[in-house]
């Protein structure tokens, strides 16, 4: 496994308030147990050491993104910041867009997908279950058929909860799971690639001056599979729901 460092970190903006990066893929957001370095620790230490901080730096939390999932995310420099950036998270005012490529051809171009998913945390896999099932959590997404090339589809997709591994569950679910991804394609993708799977998008208000905020983040677009589509076409323009 890549052991990551700072230099592998693009901080895209930083103020007193927030810092915006791109999340390199296969790197956890937060300490946890493989023990590898994480996106959080290194940005810790980034700012310690950049502003000669005393003891440890704070920064906060404020959503996540799955290990094998690359693009851009928003870290708070400050309490007040975490705490006004999570209220938008809750509120939606805080928007994530995603692209992701996918094995077949959705039924329905467009739609939003509704399903209750369980974690199994010894196998960390999640799964699609009942609603009445003890323990289940509503996931919500929307999504959009941008283009088809080959038996595979770029898809737009726009979170309206944040559950884990749920873009790639949701998706699997429908029949057209993700490019690389082992866990949930049933054997139906190509191994020894990356999951095909980026946030491309971050829209927020910034937690201090109350500026609405966009930052776009284009995916490995030489690298398999994302070469195949036109990905400059429609990261140029606003996608309509």
């Amino acid at each position: 496994m890549r052991k990551f460092t700072i230099d592998d970190i693009n901080i895209i903006y930083e103020d007193n308030h927030v810092i915006v990066v791109v999340k390199p893929q296969n790197m956890p957001v937060c300490p946890d147990g493989s023990g590898d370095i994480d996106l959080l620790t290194l940005l810790k230490e980034y700012i310690k050491d950049k502003y000669d901080k005393k003891g440890e730096a704070f920064l906060g939390l404020v959503h996540r993104l799955d290990r094998p999932t690359g693009g851009v995310m928003i870290f708070a420099r400050t309490t007040k910041a975490a705490k006004r950036l999570s209220e938008q998270l809750r509120s939606g005012d805080l928007e994530k867009r995603y692209f992701t490529v996918v094995h077949g051809i959705p039924k329905e171009k467009q739609g939003e997908l509704v399903h209750y998913l369980i974690k199994n945390p010894s196998k960390n896999m999640v799964y699609t279950v009942p609603m009445a099932t003890e323990g289940a959590k509503k996931a919500v997404l929307q999504y959009k058929t941008l283009s088809v090339n080959d038996k595979m589809s770029l898809i737009d997709i726009k979170l309206k909860t944040g559950r884990s591994h749920q873009i790639r569950v949701q998706m699997s679910a429908i029949g057209t799971p993700l490019f690389g991804d082992a866990k949930y394609a049933d054997g139906r993708t190509l191994l020894g690639y990356n999951i095909a799977l980026w946030s491309v998008e971050l829209k927020f208000f910034h937690p201090i001056t109350k500026e609405r905020l966009v930052y776009r983040v284009y995916p490995p677009v030489d690298d398999i599979p994302w070469k195949y589509f036109d990905i400059n076409r429609f990261l140029a323009i606003n996608i309509k729901y």
